[in-house]
Formats: C-alpha cells, structure tokens, sequence
C-alpha cells in the first residue's frame, strides 16, 4: 500500500514538473512572439500612424476609467456618464477611421489625402463634442 502512494505521488510530481516546463516553453515563446511583434511595430510603423495609436490609448483607458468610476460609485449624473462615455467611443471610432486614412498600406482602396482624412476628422470631433455638451443639458 505504502510502495502505491509513493508510486502514485512520483508519478504526480512528474506531471507537474512536465505541465510545468510546457508553460515555461508557452511563456517563452508568448514573450518571443511580443517580443518580435513590437520590434516590427516600431520598425516599420510611420510616426504618424504612432501618434494616433497612442491617442486611441488614451481615449480607450478614458473610457475604462469612467465604466469602472460608474460601477463603483453609482449613476447619481447618469447624463454626463453616458456623455463622457459617448465622447470616448465616438473619439475611437473617429481615430481609427483616421488611422485606418492615413495608412500608407492602405493607398490602394482609399484614395484620400492626409489633410483631407485630418479635415474630416477635426469636423466630425466637432460635431461629435457639440452633440456632447448638449446631451449634457
């Protein structure tokens, strides 16, 4: 009985340390892979294209920040939750739709200049923030 119990915890401890060394071998290679992606990110992505990823961060954490502030603090000014939150996905949704523009990648299927796809994007912000401020009352 005794001889079983070890037999049985050896052949435990072996399953741990081998389900351990396939998630030492996933993490390493999870890391390899982000690793490489960012090195590609900064290498071949343009200045630009930089600029707006990291105002679509912003924008996106702002819009995080304010759904957990609602979730732990009650919806006492529930207009200017639904406004602020508003303001942060319509802001995303008008970044990407620049980033998506100036994209040199993208040249072939849209045929639209940098300053145009900033002039629409600065008058849709615009129209988008007057829509906030009166939905705000």
């Amino acid at each position: 009985m005794a001889k079983s119990v070890h037999n049985t915890q050896a052949s435990s401890a072996a399953a741990v340390q081998q389900s351990a060394q396939k998630v030492s071998k996933a993490a390493a290679t999870q890391a390899f892979l982000v690793k490489r992606l960012l090195n590609s990110y900064t290498a071949n992505t343009p200045q630009s294209i930089k600029l707006i990823d990291a105002y679509l961060l912003f924008v996106m954490l702002t819009g995080i920040i304010q759904f957990v502030y609602v979730v732990l603090a009650g919806t006492y000014p529930y207009n200017s939750f639904l406004a602020g939150f508003g303001a942060s996905v319509g802001s995303f949704v008008l970044a990407a739709n620049l980033r998506m523009q100036i994209n040199p990648q993208n040249k072939a299927e849209l045929n639209i200049s940098p300053e145009r796809a900033f002039a629409d994007f600065a008058f849709s912000s615009i129209v988008l923030f007057g829509f906030v401020v009166n939905f705000l009352g």
